[in-house]
């Protein structure tokens, strides 16, 4: 028998006009803080946003954002609580700070039933935190969502760029709109991003330098919103 949440999914969606996923195809490169900052800077251009946090391995952009002990409310499904003027959804409203290990089906499974009882509202942009990597949770987001498109992030690590190479093609396979390359944490511009990204026929949006300042903003968005890593993911949201 067909999964009925399957038939419910893309209607969930039906009010948001861009759906956009944070990836990277591995972890420790900065995405969640890129879709926090990306997700807020659109908000303070007057634009309705949603954050929907699918790391549920390791999710952390609650901690980024400073919040807990949000409820949604349950009426026909649940609706995102607001957080910093974010519809906010993520699996810690209901796990608080314990694991959630799951198998690639359990994990998918999860992802189903999360994605089919959300009820999102108006929006102009969702912004996604996707798991890394480009495994089942990855695979699920390019079947199960309308409209996806995808902003990858990296740093300057040739070892990271594998990553991120191989998440590449696979969209660029499936033919998933993909916006462009954010190189995260950049010391130096060497171009090495930039001509790799090339190869693979996608696009460098743009480089995030190094911020020490960001790790002390972590929890404070206020704060967050006064450096430099965030009017830098700013000016690339902008060009959305």
């Amino acid at each position: 028998m067909s999964d009925p949440r399957l038939a419910i999914i893309p209607s969930r969606f039906d009010k948001v006009k861009r759906i956009i996923a944070v990836s990277s195809g591995k972890g420790g490169v900065g995405k969640s803080m890129v879709a926090v900052a990306l997700a807020l800077s659109l908000r303070g251009r007057g634009k309705s946003v949603g954050l929907l946090d699918l790391d549920f391995t390791s999710p952390s952009t609650h901690v980024i954002l400073g919040v807990e002990g949000l409820v949604p409310h349950e009426e026909r499904g649940i609706t995102p609580p607001i957080a910093h003027g974010l519809a906010y959804m993520s699996i810690v409203h209901y796990s608080s700070d314990q694991p959630v290990p799951l198998r690639g089906a359990d994990a998918s499974n999860a992802i189903i039933e999360l994605l089919a009882i959300t009820r999102w509202e108006a929006l102009d942009y969702l912004i996604i935190d996707m798991p890394p990597g480009i495994g089942d949770a990855t695979l699920d987001m390019l079947r199960l969502i309308p409209r996806i498109e995808f902003l990858v992030v990296t740093t300057p690590s040739r070892l990271a760029y594998e990553s991120v190479r191989k998440l590449l093609v696979l969209l660029i396979d499936q033919r998933i709109p993909i916006l462009g390359v954010v190189e995260n944490m950049a010391m130096s511009r060497t171009g090495y991003i930039e001509a790799e990204t090339a190869k693979t026929g996608a696009r460098l949006l743009g480089a995030v330098d190094f911020d020490a300042s960001v790790e002390a903003a972590i929890g404070d968005p206020e704060r967050l919103e006064k450096t430099r890593f965030y009017k830098q993911v700013a000016e690339i949201g902008a060009r959305l």
